[in-house]
């Protein structure tokens, strides 16, 4: 199925750094935005906690992938893919995401306002962590950043979307995150911090 060039997509990231592996989204979507340029119609945004104030980029998206942190009760690390209509978008029901509450009435506005994604790609991680205020994505979790890209682009690549690898690294005012948020600068800050 191709998409053409008049369909929008979006590559969301949301997610909060500051709470350990509840950070998965945010920095997937931030290291699949230092390795590919996109062509115009695809968006990459990191959405962070922003929840409803989400719904109009969720709503003018004709596809949607997501990353997030993912609680399925299985084993720190593990990647697991929700498509469409599997993905849950109304409130009230079995609770799979940290912060389902706030991207589920995403959904259900978008849907509410007459359109919402015809297609959709949830690419959740387990966490193992999530009490660490401060801290960063473990290791399991940390170690299924390029795993998750490297989905979103098979993903991008089935709806017809090419990717272009950067060749070179992103100078830092060109990054999604900025002003020492992204993972690196992050990283070394809390390693510093433990010592």
């Amino acid at each position: 199925m191709s998409v053409s060039t008049s369909e929008r997509v979006l590559v969301l990231g949301i997610g909060n750094i500051l709470w350990a592996d509840e950070g998965f989204g945010v920095r997937a979507v931030e290291e699949f935005h230092r390795r590919f340029e996109c062509p115009q119609n695809v968006t990459v945004m990191d959405g962070g906690t922003q929840g409803l104030y989400l719904v109009q980029y969720v709503h003018e998206a004709d596809r949607l992938i997501v990353f997030d942190a993912v609680d399925y009760g299985l084993e720190p690390g593990t990647l697991m893919l929700v498509r469409d209509e599997e993905v849950p978008k109304f409130t009230g029901i079995k609770k799979m995401s940290l912060h389902q509450t706030g991207f589920q009435e995403v959904l259900s506005a978008a849907d509410l306002l007459g359109a919402g994604p015809k297609s959709l790609l949830l690419i959740g991680c387990q966490p193992l962590d999530l009490e660490d205020w401060g801290g960063p994505l473990t290791g399991p979790v940390c170690d299924q950043i390029g795993p998750a890209v490297e989905t979103a682009r098979a993903a991008l690549a089935e709806w017809g979307i090419d990717l272009t690898p950067r060749a070179t690294p992103l100078e830092a005012d060109r990054r999604l995150l900025a002003n020492d948020i992204d993972h690196d600068a992050y990283e070394r800050r809390s390693a510093a911090l433990d010592i």
